[in-house]
């Protein structure tokens, strides 16, 4: 197995995954995972683990008050006894005992629960914790499975970094790269997004896609077929490619998108899921570890989809 250039995981191959659904049969012959829940006293992290857990790729720990996650697994229905236990009794406590579990090696997953995003990124972030190198840059990645596409889209970044510079969405088109490779394309196709094919000074997601094409066409971003800067229709649809006389071998069939900032990958992921009813799967990228970070508008499929895939990178 080879390390990926861009963060800390191993790569090696893989049959190459059509739906959401096919992480779990890749799973089967893998090593059982050990995932610590961060506050998991709400219903949404509790069903979505306690499905993983009977799905055989992953052992739970859960940090949060003791009654708190009682009453709501009789409440669900949930043997409590499938899951280890750790008392903490604050948002700011359960994080801490969580991500010390991850980094002292006792666990190979991190995932949110009941508690704010900042709070949560926070503790990850924290130098003390030794989660995060001084370097590392997090970003998030998100498979979505969108029945008006004819196979997943991996998308980055809605979530984390609002505007990132040159350097940061070169780390992006990296961590995009080290998940299509662990869902097996083994030559992806990276799109990078913007408003208009054409190469404009006066706007910088134009400029930035034009710069990381020609890196990757040079070989400083190896594995992937990477080109832009793409309009959104052009990227996914190869009539619109065809209309607007665009060769090039992403268009239409990108596997990957690298948005140029939060607002359009977010309003993206959104869309997707409340008016295209996609499901996907999401986690962090740049940790010693996969991060789920889970919305509270996510669905409990989403959470167990999310956790199949931090299985399927730890």
């Amino acid at each position: 197995m080879a390390i990926c250039p861009y963060c800390p995981y191993m790569m090696e191959p893989n049959i190459m995954i059509r739906k959401l659904a096919e992480i779990l049969p890749a799973l089967q012959n893998r090593p059982v995972k050990r995932l610590v829940a961060v506050n998991a006293v709400d219903e949404h992290t509790l069903d979505a683990v306690e499905e993983a857990v009977k799905a055989g790729f992953i052992q739970a720990t859960l940090t949060g008050d003791p009654e708190k996650i009682g009453a709501t697994c009789r409440k669900m229905g949930i043997d409590q006894g499938m899951f280890t236990i750790i008392p903490a009794y604050s948002e700011e406590e359960a994080a801490v005992k969580g991500i010390e579990l991850v980094a002292s090696g006792q666990a190979n997953i991190l995932m949110k629960g009941l508690l704010s995003t900042d709070k949560y990124m926070r503790a990850i972030l924290n130098k003390d914790m030794g989660l995060v190198s001084p370097k590392a840059i997090l970003s998030h990645v998100a498979v979505m499975e969108n029945s008006e596409y004819h196979k997943l889209l991996i998308v980055s970044d809605v979530a984390i970094i609002p505007y990132p510079d040159l350097s940061q969405k070169i780390i992006q088109t990296g961590y995009l790269i080290r998940v299509a490779g662990m869902l097996g394309i083994d030559i992806p196709k990276v799109a990078l997004i913007a408003a208009t094919e054409q190469v404009l000074a006066a706007i910088p997601a134009c400029t930035d896609a034009a710069v990381i094409s020609k890196m990757a066409e040079r070989g400083q971003i190896p594995g992937a077929i990477v080109d832009g800067p793409l309009a959104f229709d052009v990227a996914i649809d190869k009539e619109s490619a065809e209309i607007k006389k665009i060769t090039s071998p992403v268009a239409g069939d990108a596997d990957c998108l690298l948005f140029p900032n939060i607002d359009s990958g977010n309003v993206f992921y959104k869309m997707n899921t409340k008016m295209c009813h996609s499901e996907q799967a999401a986690i962090v990228m740049g940790a010693k570890v996969p991060v789920v970070l889970s919305s509270r508008g996510d669905t409990m499929l989403t959470k167990f989809y999310s956790i199949a895939l931090a299985a399927l990178m730890a």
